[in-house]
C-alpha cells in the first residue's frame, strides 16, 4: 500500500497539542500590525483549538501523518 501525500500548506498551519487537540494559528498576524495595540498583537501569538468536527476531519484527511 503506497503512502498518502501530505498537503504541505495544511501541515504548516496546524499542529496537535500535548493532549491531542488540533490547534491552528490565528489569522491577521502578518501585516498591518502597527496600528494594533501590544495586547492584541500578543494575542495573535497563541494558537486556538479547532472546534468543528468537520474541520478536524478535513485536516486529518489532508495531513494524515501530522500527529
Amino acid at each position: 500500500m503506497p503512502k498518502i501525500k501530505t498537503h504541505k500548506a495544511t501541515a504548516k498551519r496546524f499542529k496537535y497539542s500535548g493532549r491531542g487537540k488540533l490547534m491552528r494559528t490565528k489569522s491577521g498576524k502578518s501585516h498591518l500590525r502597527r496600528k494594533k495595540s501590544k495586547r492584541v498583537k500578543r494575542l495573535y501569538d497563541k494558537m486556538v483549538r479547532v472546534d468543528t468536527p468537520a474541520e478536524v476531519k478535513r485536516v486529518r484527511k489532508l495531513a494524515p501523518y501530522l500527529k
